[in-house]
């Protein structure tokens, strides 16, 4: 600050107030509250610095006004006289004074003098910071997910801080892309991450590895994408090294692959040397998840895709030459695929799923032949007509398995009849055994808890209300794996098993 704070005349105050706001392009009025206190702290430093003392500046002339507020109280009560004044005295400086209100005296006005001036001074920088830190913040909370270019301004424990205009900018060591290394005056282009306010002012967080810098990147290099003709669906990083996007176009005269990749390449390339030589893979999206896989795992050729929708599972099956590029480098490219698409992705060959598929015929064969008592050709004919589970048979109208070719109505029915007394046998054998357990009664009568996990939970030792409303969601999915439960489906169950604590809290209090 450069200002002179020697102020001779009650007009200069407005005057150096004014100039101050106009160069750090704060309001006017926080620079005369910043003014107003510092002659409050040097009018506490005249009469006393237990007395409560304001200060006014008048806006239009300039005046300095001072006052002592103190509390009126009743006659004989004032304690303190330098903060109280007794109701008597209150009404000769205003007659309408009633106890518990200020009174307000004016004192005689102090001299702007050096001490004052340098105090303002102190107190107008202090106002000035905050204010510019509020204008920062102001100014970039809405900014998050631009793209900004800077000057590296100094490099302090791998942390590069970058001033942009006149601010600085905190780029942390774990948001740059590896083996990049910054100096001092060096150009640098980066992600608004995140914005928040901290104790030493507004930060503003970049990132060079955040999915949506690359993203950035190709809006400003194409301009159907910044146009919106190309939308970007998906991203998927791994910084400095490789990257998957998918992008899509509604316009069916518009390749959104070409056009992302440019002439010659010139597109994607101006990305790839902004992001340290990080390979690209520019994929066409589709609704179909099946189609957009076989799209993610380019350049691997797949033979066969298994979708488990349910569990948001999608199962590979590519030729044995081509499993090491389905998977890639350290499953490099199964890993970005599976992010691209948010789907997990099993990759296998044509060798383990075809060894896998005779396992699973196998098991189930011998499934069905010991539970339905049936020969290893009935059984061989439940399987191939996807049949995996008893309960299938058991609920599956007569009709159809009668449908199935080599079965009549007769062997239909007897298929029917024997799932449905297994199912009965088996229930009746989980009945008892979670009994036997001394799972309690009330868990049973959960929605949703079935004998099968009743047993599994009386196994390890969960047997009461209490115990499974202690259970976390991911205790429950250890515990019973293979409870086909949604996270939705199992929070739902031991919400309701806490039910009875609240309703002893509310009995209690």
């Amino acid at each position: 600050m450069s200002y002179n704070f020697a102020i001779t005349g009650n007009t200069e105050i407005l005057q150096v107030a004014e100039a101050v706001a106009r160069e750090k392009g704060i309001p006017k009025d926080s620079v005369v509250e910043a003014m107003e206190q510092a002659i409050q702290i040097a009018g506490r430093r005249k009469y006393g610095h237990e007395q409560n003392i304001r200060a006014e500046i008048n806006r239009k002339t300039g005046e300095i006004l001072l006052f002592r507020e103190r509390t009126v109280v009743e006659n004989g009560t004032d304690e303190n006289p330098v903060l109280q004044i007794s109701e008597k005295d209150a009404k000769s400086v205003r007659k309408d004074a009633k106890i518990g209100e200020f009174i307000t005296e004016p004192l005689p006005p102090i001299e702007f003098g050096r001490v004052i001036a340098q105090t303002a001074k102190q107190i107008i920088i202090q106002k000035v910071r905050d204010a510019e830190r509020d204008k920062q913040f102001e100014e970039f909370k809405d900014r998050v997910g631009e793209v900004i270019n800077g000057i590296v301004k100094r490099v302090e424990y791998g942390n590069v801080i970058v001033d942009f205009g006149k601010t600085e900018t905190v780029l942390r060591r774990e948001n740059t892309i590896p083996r990049e290394a910054f100096r001092p005056n060096d150009r640098i282009r980066a992600y608004i991450e995140d914005v928040r306010r901290e104790t030493k002012g507004p930060q503003i967080f970049l990132s060079r590895t955040h999915p949506q810098f690359l993203a950035q990147l190709f809006a400003q290099e194409v301009p159907e994408i910044y146009d919106g003709v190309i939308t970007i669906k998906a991203v998927a990083r791994d910084p400095g090294s490789r990257a998957k996007i998918a992008v899509y176009s509604n316009e069916s005269n518009i390749d959104p692959v070409g056009s992302c990749v440019g002439v010659r390449g010139s597109r994607v390339q101006a990305v790839v040397n902004e992001l340290q030589g990080e390979k690209i893979d520019i994929i066409q999206w589709t609704q179909d998840p099946a189609t957009f896989v076989v799209n993610a795992l380019a350049p691997a050729e797949v033979s066969k895709i298994v979708i488990d929708e349910d569990n948001q599972r999608i199962e590979v099956v590519v030729p044995d030459n081509m499993l090491s590029i389905a998977i890639g480098r350290r499953g490099q490219n199964v890993r970005l695929a599976s992010q691209l698409v948010g789907w997990n992705i099993d990759v296998l060959t044509e060798d383990e799923e075809s060894k896998r598929r005779t396992e699973e015929f196998n098991s189930t064969s011998a499934l069905f032949v010991n539970a339905l008592n049936v020969e290893d050709v009935i059984a061989h004919l439940l399987v191939t007509e996807g049949f995996r589970k008893v309960e299938e048979v058991a609920f599956v109208p007569v009709e159809e398995l009668a449908s199935i070719e080599g079965f009549d109505q007769s062997i239909a029915e007897a298929l029917h009849e024997r799932a449905n007394s297994y199912l009965k046998e088996q229930q009746e054998l989980l009945d008892k055994k979670w009994h036997e357990l001394g799972v309690a009664e009330a868990v049973a009568k959960l929605e949703g808890m079935n004998a099968e996990t009743l047993v599994a939970l009386g196994e390890k030792g969960i047997k009461s209300l209490d115990d499974f409303a202690d259970l976390a969601r991911d205790e429950f999915k250890e515990i019973v794996p293979a409870s086909g439960k949604t996270d939705a489906e199992i929070d739902a169950m031991i919400m309701a098993a806490r039910e009875h604590w609240f309703k002893d809290e509310k009995t209690s209090a």
